[in-house]
């Protein structure tokens, strides 16, 4: 694949303009001014499809977008949306009565009253990265939300967080998963970003260390997705649905890269010896096995013996790429890392990129087709590929 990205792709102006494309097609037909908060579902052309609709994740990823773009450049109105959204987390995904947070409401209403880890591990990226944007009173709110899941989620004999409750935390489910504690993990590195308190980032790298290290020795250095409530891997669980948001069956490529991603922002705060040489396995592992050398792209999920069964093209896996891609490239120099940032960069320009409308497309057939004019459904946002150009912003700074 042809390479037009190398030079632009390291320009902060260009970078921040992506970031702003992405906001500039949510905002301000995103915020709800019936229900509060966002709307979460979108055409192509920026048509609201759903007007009632909520999600945790979404909402939460929503206040990250706009917090990201407050602190990029600036403008009152990222700030006050992100405060929208804040209000709305704290108003009505928050339940009351039990704690924690609905993961999906129909209006004001909450529809799924479940206690997932990967919805409060969003609620808390959120929180951190509104407290980093300035909102001051977000910093309450994401200690508040830290000591809940620390209450319910954590597990101290394995290390790792449990996934989820029945609405009242009497019920919890047997289902252990590798993506919420991933997710929970990139929430850590931002609350200790913003706070510099060292038991965040100390969390974050036995996280890490526990995944990357630990349950992926299991599967021979890839990291299965699915466990029993003692951490065995569960080869059958959701076999077949490739498509959940939340626990895809298969190896997905794209957590491999995305893991790779975080273990080069822990290294940043506290080099240990084996975060680089593990980050660059899980990368090259991901790149290799997931890569569709014939119509570019990467392949979405592999059976266990590492054979494509998801061929379609997801949005957040190219996103993560050029993230861990410019990552790499940063830290090491390497010209191995700064071709592929290139390559996948304008893959997804050629691909994901919607330059008229802005925002990214969602999904993609094997030869990178759309299946629909549907471009965002929640809990999408477009929240990965704004936080992979911040994230190589960082780098330039």
């Amino acid at each position: 694949m042809k390479d037009t990205y190398t030079g632009k792709g390291w320009d902060k102006e260009w970078l921040t303009g992506q970031v702003m494309n992405i906001l500039n097609f949510y905002y301000p037909s995103c915020l709800d001014h019936q229900n509060g908060g966002y709307l979460h579902t979108y055409k192509d052309d920026g048509t609201v499809l759903d007007e009632k609709g909520k999600h945790l994740v979404g909402t939460s990823r929503f206040i990250y977008l706009f917090s990201t773009g407050a602190l990029l450049v600036g403008p009152d109105w990222c700030k006050e949306a992100a405060l929208e959204g804040l209000d709305f987390l704290c108003s009505h995904h928050l339940d009351r009565k039990h704690g924690g947070f609905y993961l999906e409401l129909q209006g004001q209403a909450p529809i799924n009253k479940e206690k997932y880890l990967y919805g409060h591990a969003f609620a808390f990226l959120a929180a951190n990265m509104a407290y980093k944007a300035g909102i001051e009173e977000a910093r309450e709110w994401a200690v508040d939300i830290f000591d809940e899941i620390e209450r319910h989620f954590w597990d101290p004999v394995h290390g790792l967080y449990k996934d989820h409750y029945s609405e009242n935390w009497g019920y919890l489910s047997p289902y252990r998963g590798q993506n919420g504690n991933m997710h929970m993990c990139e929430a850590l590195i931002t609350a200790y970003e913003a706070t510099r308190q060292p038991k965040y980032l100390d969390r974050a790298i036995l996280l890490a260390r526990n995944v990357t290290l630990g349950l992926a020795a299991q599967s021979g250095g890839m990291i299965w997705e699915h466990y029993d409530e003692n951490w065995r891997i569960d080869w059958s669980y959701n076999k077949g649905n490739t498509k959940d948001e939340m626990r895809p069956y298969g190896f997905i490529p794209g957590h491999s890269i995305e893991w790779s991603k975080l273990l080069l922002l822990m290294e940043r705060f506290r080099p240990q010896d084996w975060m680089i040489p593990r980050a660059l396995e899980l990368y090259r592992e991901g790149m290799k096995r997931g890569w569709d050398s014939q119509y570019g792209g990467f392949f979405y999920s592999l059976d266990p013996n590492h054979k494509p069964i998801d061929h379609d093209k997801n949005y957040w896996v190219t996103a993560e790429a050029v993230a861990a891609s410019a990552l790499f490239a940063r830290r090491t120099g390497q010209s191995e890392f700064k071709k592929w940032y290139g390559t996948v960069l304008s893959y997804a320009s050629e691909n994901f990129i919607d330059h008229e409308h802005g925002g990214w497309y969602k999904l993609l057939n094997r030869e990178n087709q759309k299946y629909s004019d549907t471009k965002s459904t929640a809990p999408k946002t477009d929240y990965h590929p704004a936080a992979a150009f911040y994230e190589i912003i960082k780098t330039l700074e």
